[in-house]
């Protein structure tokens, strides 16, 4: 049987007499185009008519919403952070123990937990004034543990000549220590430097990321300059 589709004189006087339907048209690439396009509009038009049937007031109650979602993950998000602080911020104070307290407060702390633990004595200038910076960076940084004990106290015969001396722990191991006024810097030892050094362990977390402590070039320097001024001084009388 002869093909209906088939574009043959035959097959066009049947169409004429209408024995066989006409030849369906082929869809151009256009038209395709065309029919893509609408179904796009349509449907975008719809949206928009949904929009522009709806009044001013109804249009900011959705945005209010809007909002208000964005808010309230907001304030989830603070109240969460706000609380894992709080459970953190627990101490704010040094805390004097004796060698029976070491290992509850030291060894046992707590997984993340930072110990800063300074082994003194009184009389010794530069223990107290350590103790002195230790009291003021416990109330700024209340997450990390501040302790003090009197050396022979904690470790029997623990020599005068090792204070002060500061252990700091991390998860009940220690990290670093600092031993004897050289390593401490001596009385000349400022709190923004023992800030930076503790913070160098990443046990309390400082802001100063330099070493607050004045460079010798820099010192001497100012003393230049300022014989410099001097000098210049005198020869103008």
């Amino acid at each position: 049987m002869q093909d209906p589709n088939e574009d043959t004189q035959w097959n066009d006087i049947l169409r004429s007499k209408g024995i066989i339907p006409e030849k369906p048209k082929e869809i151009t690439e256009d038209q395709v185009v065309d029919i893509v396009e609408n179904a796009v509009n349509e449907k975008t038009g719809r949206a928009v008519t949904d929009f522009e049937s709806k009044t001013l007031d109804e249009l900011d109650e959705l945005e209010d919403e809007e909002d208000e979602k964005v808010l309230l993950e907001y304030r989830q998000k603070r109240i969460a952070e706000m609380k894992e602080l709080a459970n953190k911020s627990k101490y704010g104070e040094v805390k004097e123990i004796s060698a029976k307290d070491y290992v509850q407060e030291v060894n046992n702390a707590g997984d993340d937990v930072w110990v800063v633990l300074h082994l003194y004595k009184p009389g010794i200038p530069l223990c107290t004034l350590i103790n002195q910076y230790l009291a003021n960076l416990a109330r700024k940084f209340p997450a990390t543990k501040f302790l003090k004990s009197i050396s022979t106290t904690c470790i029997p015969n623990w020599p005068d000549s090792n204070l002060p001396t500061i252990f700091i722990y991390h998860g009940g191991n220690m990290v670093k220590e600092f031993i004897g006024p050289i390593e401490l810097r001596g009385m000349k030892l400022t709190e923004a430097e023992l800030e930076w050094m503790l913070g160098q362990v990443e046990a309390v977390p400082t802001k100063i990321t330099e070493d607050p402590k004045p460079k010798i070039k820099d010192v001497l320097f100012s003393t230049l300059r300022h014989e410099t001024d001097d000098l210049a001084d005198s020869n103008d009388w």
